[in-house]
This record gives C-alpha cells, structure tokens and sequence, in this order.
C-alpha cells in the first residue's frame, strides 16, 4: 500500500521544493518506495482567505502553478479562514488564485485521490459552498482548524460527499478502538496530521486559529498568547516525536497502514526550510541516503535555509 504525505509550505518554501523535487524524481532509490507526495499545500502572504497560520509566502503564484504541474503533484491552497463573510467572496486576488490553480487540474498523476487535481483547504462552510459552484474542478479538504475532537463529529465530517479528505485533531491520532470501526472509504478519507507540536492538553487551540483569522481579514487585534506550559521553545521536531499524539515513520508502516489509512499531513508553514528538510529526511529518506540529500539541498547555493 502506497503512503501519502501532504507537504507544507506550497508559497512559504517554494524555493525549497524547487531543489528537492527534482531530487525525488531522479534518485528515487534515496527514498523509501512505499511513500509518494500527494499534495504540496500553503497559501501566499496577505491572503484574505487564508488561515492555520499567519502566511509568509512571497513566491509568485505563475511559478508555484507551474512547478507543481512540472512534476505532477497536487497544489492544495490552504484558505482556512474561519471568519469569511459574504463580502470578503469578491476578493480580487484568491479569486485569481482559484483560477490559475484549478486549471493545473487534471495533469494525469495519482495523488491518492484518483486523477492529479489541485485542491483547496477549507473550514468556512459559506467559502466552501462559494468555490464549489465558481470553480468546480477543486477537490476539498476539511481542514484541521475545525478541532475536531469529538470522534462522533468527525466521523460525521468523514461521511459529508463535498470532502475528499478530512484532517481530525491530532488528539484523535491513536484513538485506535475508534479509528478502528470506520468502514474503508471513510479510512481513505483520513488525513493525520503527524508531527504537531501543540500542547496535547491544549484548551485553546479554537481561539488561536481564529486569531489567525483575524489577522488575514486585516483585523487590528492582539497576537494570541499561548497557553501551553513550555511555549517559550517554540517548534523543536525532538519536542513534537515526545507529543502522545505523534505518528512516526514506525506508527505509519506498522500500525497505520495495516489498518488501511494512507494520507498523513505534515505540519510547518510557519517554521524554518531547515527543519523542513528535517522532516523530509526522516518521513521520506531512507537513513543511509539522509546525509546525501541533507548535503545536495545544503550545497545549493540558491537556498537560504535559514
């Protein structure tokens, strides 16, 4: 069985995945074969219908398109905005991002999801039902800033036809007797988001994401404080594999796959593309070629991975 991951960081470390897509498809052996990229996902800065995470994204949109349909992977834009109102619909600039990516559909790889279409990432029902009808060709995927922590709604979330995929709160990541009774077609619907950092007793995680949401509409408010005990750290990979709702490369081939879910999300827009490529290697690299990819993205110097 193949395994997707769904990559951060589409706008945010394009640069990045210009150096190590190339990489993927020439030294394929550097790379475990059970694994493919089902999606690339991200939004640019200043995105009015974005959400998750307060974007940085600065490359220029014609080049994210192109790079994505270059080697075949699904651009998924991450308009996660709780708050859309009728009359942010009109916005200018995600309208023209709708357009530009839903014509890379269709380019004939397979993300998981039969045909290689882009896609969108979508809490606000209204922003959903608004794409749906303008640009068809989008598939969706119900996005994680809904906390889904109630298995009972997110089992309902999975039944729903307009989703394609839906990512849960990572504290249902080891639910395991629940996870366990969903039929086949609601398995091939989960997306786990892997490697969260977020406090697990976290009571506040809504609020945080509309914060973000907030400050994508232009809002004048506060940053949102964290409420976690160690926030001070800030992201460290060494901290999130502590984290019991973590899924490891282990979880994935031993635990994970056997019971028939493919799609696992990984989490860091808003980190560094050193620590990306952190992740790349160990979810994707097999360990006697990590130091080889790690030294060809290094030596680039074309990047700033810091």
């Amino acid at each position: 069985m193949k395994i997707y991951y769904h990559l951060p960081g589409l706008f945010e470390f394009h640069d990045l995945y210009r150096v190590f897509l190339p990489l993927f498809r020439e030294h394929r052996e550097y790379f475990y074969d059970w694994c493919e990229i089902g999606s690339i996902y991200g939004a640019p800065k200043d995105c009015l219908w974005g959400g998750g995470r307060v974007g940085f994204g600065d490359a220029e949109p014609e080049s994210v398109a192109a790079l994505t349909k270059e080697y075949g992977i699904s651009a998924r834009l991450t308009f996660s905005n709780s708050l859309i109102r009728e009359e942010h619909l009109s916005d200018t600039r995600c309208n023209a991002l709708c357009k530009m990516f839903e014509s890379c559909a269709d380019n004939g790889a397979d993300n998981g999801a039969g045909k290689n279409r882009a896609g969108i990432i979508v809490h606000s029902d209204f922003l959903l039902n608004y794409i749906k009808t303008k640009y068809p060709r989008f598939y969706f995927v119900s996005s994680t800033t809904k906390v889904l922590t109630e298995f009972e709604k997110f089992k309902a979330e999975l039944n729903r036809d307009e989703f394609k995929f839906v990512v849960p709160d990572f504290r249902l990541n080891k639910q395991f007797d629940k996870l366990n009774t969903l039929t086949d077609v609601q398995k091939q619907k989960v997306e786990f988001l892997c490697n969260e950092c977020c406090w697990f007793g976290c009571y506040d995680r809504k609020n945080c994401y509309e914060n973000v949401s907030r400050k994508s509409l232009g809002e004048d408010c506060e940053d949102h404080v964290c409420v976690s005990p160690t926030a001070q750290r800030g992201y460290r990979f060494s901290d999130a594999m502590k984290n019991p709702g973590f899924i490891g490369i282990d979880d994935i081939q031993n635990v994970y796959a056997p019971a028939g879910f493919r799609h696992f999300k990984i989490e860091g827009r808003s980190l560094g593309s050193a620590i990306i490529l952190e992740f790349l290697l160990y979810y994707m690299t097999r360990p006697e070629y990590q130091l080889k990819v790690r030294e060809e993205i290094y030596l680039d110097s074309s990047l700033d991975l810091f």
